[in-house]
């Protein structure tokens, strides 16, 4: 079997993925917001070694023809990462998890054109922005930085995380694209308005409309 008959095939399990608990991770980051600590403008460089890749990597499976291996999941959290270039060549990887670092931007992923799932919460992306990848299913980019929502194309994203940025109109999700879309997490931004939000598949939205009048 290739990689694209296991991709078509994939199924995402939430549990299997050990997802979160997404409730205490919004009051710890809006507790944290609350204390009026800046987030630091420079971090030291702290690029993805090898040792840390042997590390994290897990989930030997078939590629290509099925006559060769490769291990196609990665976690890499809380690495203080500044730097994911490395992974330009691990072009097999399904599953990665780079949350809670000090990434400015996921520009490696583009060479990940088998990616799966992505989580890339807590970081300091200030756009989510990738190449289209043609089977990522579900990516987070919580708790980061990012001001829109433009360069979001991926055909078959069923589940798009971006809550606790300081997003303030969404544009660029082009219901053309993105035909598989159906649930959007945008709490904790600073929205004024729907305008944008034009999804075909949406069935679960989640946001808060701030109040735009004047500060008394």
């Amino acid at each position: 079997m290739s990689d694209e008959d296991d991709l078509e095939d994939f199924e995402p399990d939430p549990d299997d993925l050990e997802k979160e608990d997404d409730e205490k991770e919004t009051e710890e980051w809006e507790d944290y917001r609350k204390e009026g600590e800046e987030l630091p403008e420079e971090w030291m460089p702290s690029p993805l070694t090898e040792d840390m890749m042997k590390e994290g990597l897990s989930l030997l499976c078939k590629t290509g023809s099925g006559l060769a291996h490769a291990y196609v999941k990665l976690e890499l959290k809380e690495r203080d990462l500044t730097d994911i270039y490395l992974l330009r060549s691990y072009i097999h990887l399904r599953y990665v998890d780079v949350s809670e670092n000090h990434l400015t931007d996921l520009y490696p992923l583009n060479y990940l054109t088998h990616l799966l799932w992505l989580k890339a919460d807590g970081n300091r992306l200030r756009s989510a922005q990738l190449n289209e990848l043609p089977y990522l299913q579900i990516a987070s980019f919580a708790h980061n930085q990012i001001t829109d929502t433009e360069g979001i194309s991926h055909p078959r994203l069923g589940s798009l995380d971006l809550k606790g940025n300081r997003i303030r109109m969404v544009t660029g999700l082009d219901p053309q694209k993105l035909i598989s879309l159906h649930t959007l997490e945008l709490r904790g931004n600073l929205l004024d308005s729907t305008l944008g939000i034009n999804l075909p598949k949406l069935k679960n939205l989640f946001l808060e409309i701030k109040n735009t009048g004047p500060k008394t």
